[in-house]
């Protein structure tokens, strides 16, 4: 919930006097969801549960018709230095995320070689669609409307994605040596 937290924290300081839903849909513009693992889902109850930590402040709800209660948000001073402190240790140490692909690899004789291979052929075709997607989405209108340095973040997910997709080839070729 931590990386959540620092996402939600730092989106309402900067677009506040926020509601959660465009909270909600900034993250997953950038592909929070990928990336920083911040699932649509939990945006909402991060809002709430911060609320009720007294680091976010609610300022406002209003109902229009029928549609669901919107509530409107503002971080606190405690929130701020929440978001702060989150958000330093992020910069300033290393966090390596669990990744179930290392765990699986770690028992790789339990796979037959052959279809060890073709598996990471496939991660590595995977990873290049990926690529592909955030490059295009990087060249899109909608992605000038960003701040400049998500981009900037993309381009080391490419980075990293192409480093791992070199790496799963030369695996796989050692595999069927």
């Amino acid at each position: 919930m931590s990386v959540t937290r620092m996402m939600i924290l730092g989106v309402v300081q900067w677009m506040q006097p926020v509601h959660g839903y465009d909270v909600r849909r900034e993250l997953l513009s950038w592909g929070a969801d990928k990336w920083a693992n911040v699932q649509p889902g939990s945006i909402y109850h991060g809002l709430r549960k911060l609320a009720e930590e007294e680091l976010l402040r609610a300022v406002a709800t209003e109902q229009v018709g029928a549609r669901p209660a919107r509530t409107t948000y503002e971080i606190t001073e405690k929130g701020a230095g929440e978001f702060q402190a989150l958000l330093r240790n992020y910069w300033w140490n290393l966090a390596p995320a669990p990744d179930p692909f290392v765990a699986a690899f770690s028992l790789l004789p339990a796979l037959p070689r052959d279809e060890a291979a073709a598996a990471l052929r496939n991660r590595a075709e995977q990873l290049a669609v990926g690529n592909k997607q955030l490059e295009a989405a990087m060249g899109a209108d909608w992605s000038r409307q960003k701040p400049e340095y998500v981009s900037w973040m993309w381009e080391l997910v490419i980075a990293r994605a192409e480093a791992e997709i070199q790496w799963c080839r030369r695996v796989a070729d050692r595999l069927l040596e």
